[in-house]
């Protein structure tokens, strides 16, 4: 089990991660709207893992993946976003991202992934 901190400017999109991650057995310690709140979020609850979507109005995703990894080296972050697996994808895994999962979130790759870095 994996304490996740879920960012995401949709709330739709986030209480369906937040769902999800909770039946595959995982704790959702908080759900953050914004990169500016998940920055605050990550260094007041030190979360085993982070669910990051990559665009969102003021500091984006691909900001709050290199700010989480420069407080950071050891954070774990999947980036689920609807961008597509070409430019947005090569360089999220170049800034540290851990994993890389497409919208519309398919549960068991989601799981399947999370299970992977966690175990790594």
């Amino acid at each position: 089990m994996a304490r996740v901190l879920v960012v995401d400017d949709a709330k739709i999109m986030r209480n369906i991660l937040q769902t999800m991650l909770e039946k595959g057995g995982h704790e959702v310690v908080a759900c953050a709207e914004s990169g500016e709140k998940a920055l605050i979020q990550y260094d007041d609850l030190k979360p085993d893992l982070v669910t990051l979507d990559i665009l969102m109005k003021g500091v984006d995703g691909m900001e709050c993946l290199k700010s989480i990894r420069s407080r950071d080296p050891s954070a774990k972050v999947v980036m689920v976003t609807a961008q597509g697996h070409g430019q947005k994808h090569e360089e999220a895994l170049a800034e540290g991202a851990a994993g890389y999962v497409a919208k519309p979130v398919d549960p068991e790759h989601l799981l399947a992934e999370i299970d992977r870095i966690m175990a790594s």
